[in-house]
């Protein structure tokens, strides 16, 4: 039995939290979602399940701007961890920044797969989350 792909969104705006959701949910995207106000809760839960792989987020949605810890203090904090983190974690940043200090500073952190700016729509939820074509004939 394969692992349930989970999805991190990290995130203080409820609104976001609420809508990403819901377009996750209209792509048909498999995915169980996990939901965290700030990166300090993010990171805490990591922190917990460490030893359980299958509790991990495979993908995390990223805020810029969060109270508490925000999305470049739980950066520091996870390129630290990583060498325990036995997935393939992949980070998004996803922010309404657009300071390019912001943009420049996610896009050269080796540990983010990408900066994507909000709003977020369908086009680029499926830069998150590729559709696969199941016609294949393989």
């Amino acid at each position: 039995m394969s692992k349930e792909n989970i999805v991190a969104i990290v995130d203080d705006d409820h609104i976001y939290r609420f809508t990403i959701k819901k377009n996750i949910e209209a792509l048909k995207i498999p995915v169980k979602t996990l939901i965290f106000t700030h990166g300090k809760e993010a990171l805490d839960f990591i922190l917990e399940n460490l030893e359980s792989v299958e509790k991990l987020p495979d993908t995390i949605l990223l805020d810029v701007n969060m109270p508490v810890m925000d999305g470049f203090e739980f950066m520091e904090k996870f390129k630290k961890l990583k060498p325990e983190i036995k997935n393939g974690m992949k980070i998004f940043m996803i922010s309404s920044s657009i300071n390019p200090t912001d943009i420049n500073k996610a896009k050269t952190n080796l540990e983010i797969t990408d900066y994507i700016s909000k709003p977020i729509n369908m086009v680029k939820l499926q830069r998150i989350f590729p559709i696969k074509d199941n016609t294949d004939a393989s």
